[in-house]
Parts: C-alpha cells; sequence; structure tokens
C-alpha cells in the first residue's frame, strides 16, 4: 500500500524560487522516501512528488502526487540530443524563429551542436510557435523541451 505523501505548496515554490535565482533548469529535494523534483524551462515549473526508490537502479518510481502550474498548451519539440543550442545560423544573424511565427513542416526550428557537428532540428508539422523553451548558445540535455507549436 502506497502511503499519502502531502506537497507543501511553499517548499515548492520555494524550491522554484531558487531555480531562477540560481539559473538551474531541475532541483531534486529528499525527506525520507520521498522526493520532490522541479523543473524549469520557459513554459512553466512542474512539480512531481514521488517516492525515493528503494534501490536506485533496480526500483521503478510510482507516482504518487503530482502539482502542476499551467502549461501552454501544444506540441512540444524536445532536444533529439545533447549539445549546445543555437537559435540562429551564425552569431549577428536573426533567428531561425521567435515566438508568434508560422512554420511549416521541415523548417528549421534551431540547430544543435553536438561533437562540432551542427544538427538542424526542423519542425515536425506545420503550426505556430508559441513558444521557444531554451536559450541560445546554452546546453540542452536529450528529451529537453525546446519549442511548443500551437
Amino acid at each position: 500500500m502506497t502511503e499519502k505523501f502531502n506537497v507543501d505548496d511553499d517548499s515548492v515554490r520555494g524550491l522554484a524560487k531558487l531555480l531562477e535565482e540560481t539559473g538551474l533548469t531541475e532541483i531534486e529535494y529528499q525527506v525520507g522516501t520521498h522526493r520532490i523534483r522541479v523543473v524549469r524551462s520557459n513554459v512553466s515549473v512542474i512539480s512531481h512528488a514521488v517516492p525515493a526508490p528503494s534501490h536506485p537502479i533496480f526500483a521503478s518510481v510510482k507516482e504518487v502526487s503530482s502539482v502542476e502550474a499551467p502549461l501552454v498548451q501544444g506540441e512540444t519539440v524536445k532536444s533529439p540530443m545533447v549539445g549546445t543550442v543555437y537559435l540562429s545560423a551564425e552569431p549577428g544573424v536573426a533567428a531561425f524563429i521567435k515566438a508568434g511565427d508560422l512554420v511549416k513542416k521541415g523548417d528549421t526550428l534551431l540547430i544543435i551542436e553536438a561533437m562540432k557537428v551542427m544538427n538542424p532540428i526542423r519542425a515536425p508539422r506545420d503550426g505556430k510557435v508559441l513558444s521557444i523553451c531554451i536559450e541560445n548558445a546554452k546546453p540542452v540535455e536529450f528529451d529537453e523541451p525546446l519549442v511548443i507549436l500551437e
């Protein structure tokens, strides 16, 4: 039987504030067997309270409770790799996209440099750019949200 874990709103807000102050995109806090993980992007702050695994490699983590800030509705284009993201082809040139732009399937949204190779990230479909979730010339992780399309 899973024990109930109450999420303290003030703790989540405090962790979110700490993310903003430090520029981190993710923070995790554990008390006993419960963990709170807060992830920040330009779109929203999401917090999940999950029980900590009994063994970090073999245990499966089940979600007990979830608190979410309002999310922008749309399709999230996520990073297919780890690297450095660039919003334009070169410094001083206009960005490939900005919020509000209409894009067509196959249009370049941004570039991710990985191992000295420039990899264009293309629009998976036609749509309107609702939000750009990353900053130019910053590191990006695998599966990190990059762009939200309407």
